[in-house]
Order: C-alpha cells, then structure tokens, then sequence
C-alpha cells in the first residue's frame, strides 16, 4: 500500500519481533550484555522484565541469533501451562523423546539425561521463557528443580524468564527465595529516552529501504508525547501516521499526523459531527483504520514469511545506521521564484559583472536553485548513471540496486574537501525559500555548479550565506555490503584485507612497522587506519571509512578537487 509510495522495500514499523528492526538503545545493549554474559555456561536463572511493549521478546529474537555456537537454545512462548504440560513442552522444545502420558518425574529424568548428554559433547542447554510473569509459583519450583543438575563446575541448565515488572514480584514471594537467590544476572528494560526516538526511527526506515528523516522535529516530540518511549507504540502510531500521510499524498510526517495517528491507536473515535465547511462527516479516518489493520496484517505475514536473519545481517545493518545517515527526497511544493528585478537593479548588476570580468560570477540563489529530483538527476549523471524520479521516487534506493551508496551529513567546507566527493548542497534563504545545487568541484574560490544548460563557475563564498552544511554525496559500495551473511562476510575480509595492506606499505614507517601492521587481525586494522586519518576508531568499515580507503588508493570514482578527477569524469 504506502510502501512503494515512500520507497519502502517492507513495513519499517511492524510489530513482529523480527531482529533486524531492534535497534540497539543503550538500554537494549545492556539487556543483550546480560543475556550474554549469563549464558557463558554458569547456570541457574536470568531475569528480564520491561513493561509490555519495550521490546523483550525482539531483544530474546537478536539474543537468540547472537549466541554462541555451542549454546543450544529452547524457547517457550505460552507458559499458561501446569507443571507437567510445561515439562512437556520443555522436552519437545529440547528434542527429548517422551511418551504421551509420562509422568512429571519421568520427564525430569529424561531431560537430566540430555542435560549430560549435551554436556559431554561440549554443548551447553539453554531454556527461555517469555511471558514468565504467567508462571505459577508450583510450576516456578518445578523449574528451580531442573536446575539442581550439576557437575564440580557448573550447572549444567541456564533459564531465561523474559516477563512484566509483576514478574520481579512473583520471584519475591517467600516461597520463591530459593529460586530468587539462584538469580545470576537480572535487569529491567525500560523505554526509548526522548533524545534516542530519532534515531530509533531513522534505523527502521534504513533497514526498510529507506535513507532519511521523513519525521519533522514536531513529529518526533509528539510522537514521544503519545508513546511514553514505548517501542511497541511508536511502531504503531507511526504505522498509522505513514498511512495518513500516503492518503493525503504527503511525503513528510508532521505532528498533525501524528496527533490522529495516536487517535486511532488508543481507538478515540470521538469527532465533531460537523466540519467547518458545512458539517459533513468525514469518513476518511475511519477507512485510514481499517486500511492500517490490513496493512499491518499482512506486513508482519509478509515478514513472518521472511524470517530467517542472521548475525551478519544485525550487525551490518547496525554499522550501516551508526556511520550512514539517508535520504529521503520529493519534490518541492513548488520551485522558489526570483523577485521581481527593477531596471535600475538590473543594470546595477550588469555593471558589477562587468567589473568582475576576472573573478567568478556570484550565485544567483534562487533562480540557479534546484529541487532536489533534478539535483539528484546531475549527481548521478557525474557518476555515470541515468536516474529517473519518475521511476524510483526514492534516489538512495536507486543508488543502491546500482552498487552506491547515500550519505547525508552536516559540515563545512572542510568536510566536502575531505570527503572529495561531488555534492548537493541544501540551501535556504531569510525567508525560508529552499533549493538545492550540485556541487561538481571545488578549487580555490571557483565552485562548479552543475544547471540543466550545463557547468557554471561561481563563487564558493556566494554560496555560503544559503548553506547551513546540510549536504548528500553518492559512494561506491564494496560488493560485500549487497551480498547474503555468509558470502559478504568473507568477501568483507578479503576485501578490506587487501587493502589494508596496500595501506600499510603506503603509511608505514618502517619495515618493522610495516610488518606489525600486516600481523594485526582485520578489525585492528580498520582502527589503525581510522586513527591515523582522523576518523572515528570503531573498527567498523563504514561510508567514511571506504569513502577515504578509495580516495588513498585512487579509486576511480568522481571527485570534488578537480586534480584527482579520473579521465572521462
């Protein structure tokens, strides 16, 4: 439905816990750490409560596909159950055969004998419950007591309870205090922090295809307003929020958009009975309603279709959100029109140009502005590629199916050299008139902007007075980025091993130097050479660090410093 209409590749707000879409707070770090550090083959219980829709059963998914490899990982969804149903379910979850009418001790017994089974074969057993806030306290013991099974060394089964706040409650009942002491790591999940809920909304619209802020700043405040923070509400609201905005042929979500959106949410149906133009009810937000129910339907069948994700493709798209901000661009309500220019004015400028004959000419903002489509159209023709609003609404997700990438940044002068990429620069005027122009080179105070009759020179610093230092340049993608987990992985390390080396015998002092660098693995490598060009030390191969591997190692690509053009740009 809205999908193709923002670029969407699938529902970037779906309320299925699928992994790729947890974006990672500060908060879910620490949960994930618990979990990890838990499982690390000590035994007993781990706890993880939030209030209903923070995003535990998402964090149990990532956790899940996380774990290390000789965990082995059992998870029950439904724990309405007795004592003998769960035993039940625990051993088919475990793949232990049992018969039908087997006894609670019996089932105990073949699940201890699993349990050393997996031990001697260096596998380490795993059982988490979602949910657990529905345990009863008998069926709590019952647990408790699978976990009685050790060696000399360490408890030979770890048990995940993943609940609501009450379930903190249930395990400080007196009859409990055995299990509760038998807690090895516990942490509560709390909501998204208001200055975290924007980039909480760019990861999921990048992850579904999409690379930029489509939400005003208004927006997000209200959004945080109706959602308290609560994953499971912001997902929902701006589910309904993207669907207004597709039904009244808008591409940006304002608060006003926002404000229904919850309306709908919260099912506050109440309305005036009567417009202002002449009481008429209107009918559109109850179809927006049932449109959304549908939307979200089949959105989380879609990705329930779509399940299988793995380590790789987390962490990725994680490094890709960390270092790539998107774009997200449409077409101007209407292009900024010139003042009118009185005759007098009119020579007064020729007479200047006149003057100037040696210098650049001054940009003319806004008559040599551009909407951003048609600036999107130039940039990609210096890279050699046609694109066609009309045919891809979304230019990053053009970019993409064509091996490059978006990066959309806030700078200076200084940043556009470093980068050396041909840019579009975003310009305003005093009276809020906004445009973009391409930035083809840059040399000294000459600029080349690149109009639909061709290149013009002007002056960098009459550009300035209109840049603010948003600017969008286009990079080449290693083909790693676009290939499965498995095979980008390993075409990841060839190719950064490759040319990490050619960086070491450019850089390195000495021979010792050089062959201290080669030894390292490829992750230090990265950092090493991050460091030494001024870049955040992350390890992680992201757009500014392949944008600055390519420009070392003279990649032939378009650049912004007319001397480092290749031949034919």
């Amino acid at each position: 439905m809205y999908y193709d209409f923002f670029g969407f590749r699938e529902p970037p707000f779906s309320i299925a816990p699928d992994p790729r879409y947890l974006y990672l707070s500060e908060r879910h770090k620490e949960a994930l750490a618990h979990l990890m550090y838990g499982v690390q083959g000590q035994g007993g219980f781990i706890v993880i409560t939030g209030e209903v829709g923070t995003g535990k059963t998402t964090v149990s998914r990532c956790f899940i596909e996380n774990a290390p490899d000789h965990v082995d990982i059992a998870l029950i969804l439904n724990p309405r159950l007795s004592a003998r149903e769960l035993l039940s379910s625990i051993c088919g979850e475990m793949g232990v055969s049992h018969k039908g009418n087997a006894s609670v001790r019996e089932m105990v017994d073949l699940i201890n004998k699993d349990l050393l089974q997996a031990h001697a074969a260096g596998r380490h057993k795993v059982l988490m419950i979602d949910e657990a806030q529905n345990l009863s306290a008998d069926v709590l013991e019952q647990l408790r007591l699978l976990t009685n099974l050790e060696t000399a060394e360490k408890k030979l089964l770890q048990i995940v309870l993943l609940g609501q706040p009450e379930l903190q409650q249930i395990l400080a009942l007196p009859e409990l205090r055995q299990l509760n002491q038998r807690v090895t790591a516990r942490y509560h999940l709390d909501a998204i922090g208001k200055s975290e809920l924007p980039n909480y909304l760019r990861y999921r619209l990048s992850v579904a295809g999409m690379r930029g802020d489509i939400f005003t700043a208004g927006a997000v405040t209200k959004l945080y307003r109706e959602s308290q923070g609560i994953p499971r509400l912001i997902n929902l609201i701006s589910d309904r929020a993207l669907l207004g905005a597709y039904a009244e042929g808008e591409h940006e979500i304002t608060a006003t958009h926002i404000r229904h959106a919850a309306r709908e949410v919260r099912g506050d149906f109440s309305a005036p009975a009567s417009s202002k133009s002449g009481g008429a009810v209107q009918p559109a937000r109850y179809l927006m309603l049932t449109a959304s129910l549908l939307v979200a339907v089949i959105g989380t069948a879609w990705l329930v279709d779509r399940w299988p994700v793995t380590v790789t493709d987390i962490r990725s798209e994680l490094a890709a959100s960390a270092i790539q901000a998107g774009i997200v661009e449409r077409e101007e309500p209407g292009e900024p029109t010139a003042p009118p220019v009185s005759e007098s004015e009119s020579s007064g400028h020729e007479a200047a140009e006149s003057a100037d004959a040696g210098k650049p000419k001054a940009f003319r903002f806004p008559e040599q502005s551009r909407s951003l489509p048609d600036a999107f159209r130039s940039l990609f023709k210096l890279w050699e590629r046609d694109y066609s609003p009309a045919l891809f609404p979304v230019a990053c997700q053009f970019a993409l199916e064509d091996g490059l990438g978006c990066l959309e940044r806030q700078g200076s002068r200084r940043s556009l050299e470093f980068l050396d990429r041909p840019a579009i620069l975003e310009l305003q005027d005093g009276s809020g008139n906004r445009g973009y122009v391409v930035l083809s080179s840059l040399e000294g105070e000459v600029a080349e902007i690149r109009l639909p009759d061709g290149s013009h020179e002007v002056s960098f610093a009459s550009i300035e007075p209109f840049w603010f230092g948003g600017y969008r340049v286009l990079w080449n993608r290693p083909e790693f980025l676009s290939e499965g987990p498995a095979n980008g992985s390993r075409s990841e390390q060839l190719w950064l091993g490759a040319k990490m080396m050619e960086l070491a015998d450019r850089y390195s002092t000495s021979v010792t130097e050089n062959g201290r660098i080669k030894r390292m693995s490829t992750e230090e490598q990265v950092r090493w050479y991050q460091g030494i060009k001024g870049l955040t030390v992350d390890g992680i191969a992201g757009a500014m660090t392949i944008i600055q591997i390519n420009n070392d190692l003279d990649a032939d690509v378009p650049r912004l410093a007319p001397s480092a053009s290749p031949e034919g740009q």
